[in-house]
């Protein structure tokens, strides 16, 4: 196992008017949506596209998330997600993201994300390949180095 790789940059964003609540800030269903994009490409920065994986027939399902926030994101703010894979199991996996404020790189935001491989076809959890498991342990990151 790697011993804090490097956690990678995944997605940029701006917080719009219209991602804010009554009280100013943004909502909580656009710091969920953010971590959600930035999520897709986690896998392709780590070298397993989610085009192979669905063309060999495996995909992969949410079991659980967790976001904490940490400090609000207010309309005109710019933020910056950074992520990678911090457990690889034999079925499953956690991906963690941080999100900061890109302008004073203030921690805003973290999500932990437990994801299953699953076979579509059978609709059951379904082993992790090897060769992709081979692929993430090099960069599995450090949750103390975020």
């Amino acid at each position: 196992m790697a011993d804090g790789a490097e956690w990678k940059e995944l997605f940029r964003g701006v917080v719009f008017p219209w991602n804010c609540d009554h009280i100013g800030h943004m909502n909580a269903r656009w710091y969920a949506h953010h971590f959600d994009d930035a999520g897709f490409h986690l896998w392709t920065v780590n070298n397993v596209p989610q085009s192979e994986l669905h063309g060999r027939g495996v995909s992969m399902v949410v079991a659980q998330i967790k976001i904490d926030y940490v400090s609000e994101m207010k309309a005109g703010d710019l933020l910056v997600i950074k992520g990678g894979f911090s457990r690889i199991g034999t079925k499953s996996l956690t991906h963690s993201m941080r999100m900061f404020n890109a302008d004073t790189g203030k921690l805003t935001a973290t999500q932990e994300c437990i994801e299953v491989f699953f076979d579509p076809i059978a609709r059951t959890s379904a082993p992790m390949p090897d060769d992709v498991r081979e692929r993430l342990t090099p960069g599995l990151v450090s949750l103390d180095d975020a």
